[in-house]
């Protein structure tokens, strides 16, 4: 059940970004390659955490998620104190 929840949620992730993107008019042709890759993978890494957890808690997943969540915003959070 777990790794069916990450591939739904990493599969949903993309196509939300695509979306998020098409809205703001944010492509390779007016960004440029490089500016649109960085801000296609920054937008793409809070919505597969959101994702995470609504998708694991439709398939009664939610409580393993949610620690998983919160063990990963406290490995965020150390990276930004450090500096």
């Amino acid at each position: 059940m777990v790794n069916l929840v990450f591939a739904l949620t990493g599969t949903s992730s993309l196509v939300c970004a695509d979306y998020i993107l098409e809205i703001l008019y944010v492509n390779p042709d007016t960004f440029g390659i490089a500016s649109y890759w960085t801000i296609r993978i920054i937008l793409i890494l809070p919505i597969y955490q959101v994702l995470l957890i609504f998708v694991g808690a439709i398939f009664g997943e939610f409580s393993y998620f949610w620690e998983m969540e919160k063990k990963t915003l406290k490995k965020f959070n150390s990276i930004f104190k450090k500096k």
